[in-house]
């Protein structure tokens, strides 16, 4: 760091605002940010990195989460300097750079080549003491001289050297630290473990007829630090796989940008300059290329291209985006060049916002892991207790015995697989579902979706799209609807008004054309529509024409209405649905009407357009076994069609705020659990009442601030797959828990007891930590 930037360059706020940001409603005071920790090798060393950031003055809060190695710190610029972490972050044994920050890489990646050789010299020393000890073990009495018993015990003792002072320093310096801080970590029962055995072979090497007798433990110590590592290298592995969503989000944006250097020359031609994306303000002109990533949010000036935005949407087909289209940071270009004016940069586009989102969840720990790592250090102490207690029990049965068992003891308790039990499935689960578009906010919501019982949603913008749809024909006799539809359609395509956008969609290709087009504000739309060869052109009118001298158009005519979606096949409602006289008889959707010059001759039923998935993600909910309520502010009878057409039977119309709060507040008081899925400014206090609160892509940001779990594109069948998760994610916390208590019930009893010598004891607790990690990384695969 300090080669990078200097000793106090960190402190000038154009390098931490590179990593940092004010925090929302908080005003520009107080400030957040995010360094990524170097040295960090078990779950208990969070402790001792947050207590050495919470001693420097400035510092507000700070959250450490050890399965991603990253700290986010609350801090307030005027009476802090970041220089001033980095040093009591060294002053504690550890290291940091800024995360996301493209030289927080090098460090990283040179732990992961420094890691990969210490374990390959344990593995090769391993080999070659366990060769050298074999003889020994199968030696019988007389069989082997002194002299060849000595020899053996001397190159296992050489080749033990290397294991000690380079594979195993990670675990002394951690266990150092921890001592010298006054804390117990993990790695100290293994360090003490390692130490002793070590010291009592070499004085059984040195002097085989001291009172240690000629009892060595070079394989256990050599055997141990390889199955250690071993853990340590696969869980890294799997941590990068399951933890990398949030890297690979931040290292999406390109480093450099072509950006456009003054006004086109005669030719039409640009000069561009490469950039650095840092250096990119509002209004600069960017040349993205086919293959590239856009690293801003802004709108097309020339050009069209299909462009993937499956990393911000979780949907992962392109998209065509050309002159005005807007186009957004994080998103591939795909198929041609396109020139763009930005218009946000940074933390303000929408993918800073996600980056954010998921930095926020990065740091986060659920509330079993907090007990966890509450309870290492007292767990610990016992652990080193009952060690001296049990080579006390054995020393009668002398020295070499009850040091074997001691070191067993130290070893086979160390609680990794307990503290990685609930984070690493967390976390796995929290990725696999961001590359699906869907962003965990906090962790603990996973353990909340688990006990969903009732789902209950909003209804506009949540349930429904922002345009109207045609539901229904109704024509006079002799004119059929499709004719009719169209003859509506010549008109409709004249208009901008929201009806007309729905009868236009819904005919498609007229083939037919309206002249002498005039509109009428708050009336509709009038013209001669002339179609086909034959067909005599007639003035028509569409909209809300009052004409005396014509037949008025039927509210409920006779004429059998033609619906044009399966979806309104009208479903029963539960009994609490308010029940006016208005939606007692199922008043008709928005209606729009055609005149001719004979009079009314068609009407056309508008309502709301539903998502197209929304029907078929109620019914996923329903057949898992989920109550689904929906609340809006709506009249009763558009809310009561929409309810019938998506499959809710439970509905409640005409909700405030205030009653929408309270009718969550009583699920809650009647034992549901209570998911809220929403995303307008009112569903705010909603969301933040509800157990798991769920928020729409698309909402607005409060709704955001207040949910645990943001569905980028707004698809409705996530809700689904956020609670399937939830459950799978319990179902693997319970696994890990239940093998890391049983392991340790079975385990610490045999190795008091004398029949788990120290290598065994290295093995399982390896083989422990390995299974919980493993099994945690299945969550990473949805089906």
């Amino acid at each position: 760091m300090e080669a990078a930037l200097g000793t106090f360059a960190i402190d000038d706020p154009a390098e931490w605002e590179a990593f940092s940001r004010p925090l929302a409603r908080e005003g520009a005071q107080r400030w957040e940010s995010y360094l990524a920790i170097g040295g960090m090798y078990c779950p208990a060393c969070s402790l001792a990195v947050e207590e050495a950031l919470m001693k420097t003055p400035g510092v507000e809060s700070v959250q450490v989460n050890g399965s991603t190695a990253t700290a986010r710190v609350v801090w307030t610029p005027g009476r802090a300097k970041p220089s001033a972490w980095l040093a009591a972050l060294r002053k504690a044994g550890y290291d940091a750079v800024p995360a996301g920050d493209q030289i927080a890489e090098a460090p990283r990646r040179l732990a992961r080549r420094m890691l990969l050789w210490r374990w390959l010299v344990a593995g090769f020393c391993m080999m070659q003491v366990m060769m050298y000890t074999v003889p020994a073990y199968l030696a019988g009495p007389g069989e082997m001289t002194d002299d060849a018993s000595a020899l053996l015990r001397w190159a296992s003792w050489i080749l033990t050297l290397p294991v000690l002072l380079f594979s195993a320093k990670p675990f002394f310096a951690s266990a150092w630290r921890d001592v010298r801080n006054g804390t117990i970590g993990m790695d100290v029962p293994v360090s003490l473990g390692l130490a002793i055995a070590f010291a009592a072979s070499s004085a059984s090497t040195f002097d085989p007829q001291g009172p240690l007798g000629r009892d060595v433990w070079y394989d256990s110590v050599t055997m141990f630090v390889f199955f250690l590592l071993s853990g340590r290298l696969l869980g890294e592995r799997l941590r990068e796989k399951t933890a990398g969503a949030l890297q690979a989000l931040m290292r999406a944006l390109p480093a450099t940008v072509e950006r456009a250097v003054g006004e086109a020359d005669a030719s039409g031609e640009s000069r561009f300059e490469s950039v650095p994306v840092r250096r990119l303000r509002a209004g600069d002109r960017i040349r993205i290329r086919a293959g590239e990533v856009v690293p801003a949010d802004g709108r097309v000036l020339e050009g069209a291209s299909r462009v993937d935005e499956a990393l911000l949407t979780g949907e992962s087909n392109p998209v065509m985006r050309s002159r005005g289209e807007a186009v957004v940071a994080g998103s591939h270009n795909l198929s041609a060049t396109l020139l763009v004016e930005v218009e946000r940069t940074g933390p303000d586009t929408r993918f800073g916002e996600i980056v954010a989102l998921m930095e926020r969840a990065s740091t986060d720990k659920p509330r079993i892991a907090q007990l966890a790592d509450r309870a290492a250090r007292p767990f610990l102490g016992a652990v080193m207790l009952a060690a001296v207690a049990a080579a006390g029990w054995w020393w009668p049965h002398g020295p070499g015995v009850a040091i074997g068992v001691a070191i067993a003891v130290l070893i086979v308790t160390c609680p990794c697989a307990l503290s990685l039990a609930t984070p690493a499935a967390a976390l796995a689960s929290a990725g696999a579902l961001a590359r699906r578009g869907v962003l965990v906010r906090r962790l603990e919501a996973l353990e909340d979706g688990a006990n969903v019982d009732t789902i209950v949603f909003d209804k506009t913008g949540t349930l429904t799209q922002d345009r109207m749809v045609l539901t229904g024909v109704r024509t006079r006799e002799g004119v059929a609807p499709d004719e009719a539809l169209r003859m509506a359609a010549a008109l409709a395509q004249h208009s901008l008004h929201p009806a007309s956008r729905a009868i236009a969609n819904a005919a498609g290709e007229v083939g037919w054309n309206a002249v002498n087009v005039t509109q009428t504000p708050g009336v509709g739309v009038e013209g001669e529509v002339r179609g086909d060869s034959g067909w005599l052109p007639r003035r028509l009118r569409l909209g809300a024409w009052q004409d005396p001298s014509s037949p008025r158009p039927p509210l409920h005519p006779s004429s059998p209405r033609t619906p044009l979606h399966p979806s309104s096949a009208r479903t029963p409602l539960h009994p609490s649905f308010p029940r006016t006289r208005e939606s007692s008889d199922f008043s008709p959707p928005t209606q729009t009407h055609l005149f001719d010059d004979q009079g009314w001759l068609a009407t056309f039923d508008l309502d709301e357009s539903l998502k197209p998935d929304a029907r078929a993600s109620i019914g996923e909910l329903t057949r898992m076994g989920r109550r689904v309520e929906m609340l809006s502010g709506d009249r009763a009878a558009p809310a009561e069609r929409l309810a019938w057409r998506a499959g809710i039977e439970h509905a409640l119309a005409v909700q405030t705020p205030e009653a929408k709060l309270a009718h969550i507040a009583t699920l809650q008081s009647q034992g549901h659990r209570v998911a809220m899925v929403g995303d307008g400014m009112n569903d705010g206090p909603v969301l933040a009442r509800a157990d798991l609160s769920i928020a729409m892509g698309q909402g607005v940001p409060v709704a955001q601030a207040q949910s645990d779990v943001v569905i980028l594109g707004g698809q409705l069948d996530r809700v689904a797959l956020v609670l399937k998760q939830s459950m799978r994610t319990r179902s693997v916390v319970r696994q890990n828990l239940l093998w890391a208590a049983g392991y340790n019930a079975i385990c610490v009893p045999l190795a008091i007891m004398g029949y788990l010598p120290p290598w065994l004891a290295g093995l399982g607790m390896a083989a422990s930590s390995l299974v919980v990690v493993a099994n945690s990384a299945r969550l990473a695969l949805i089906r």
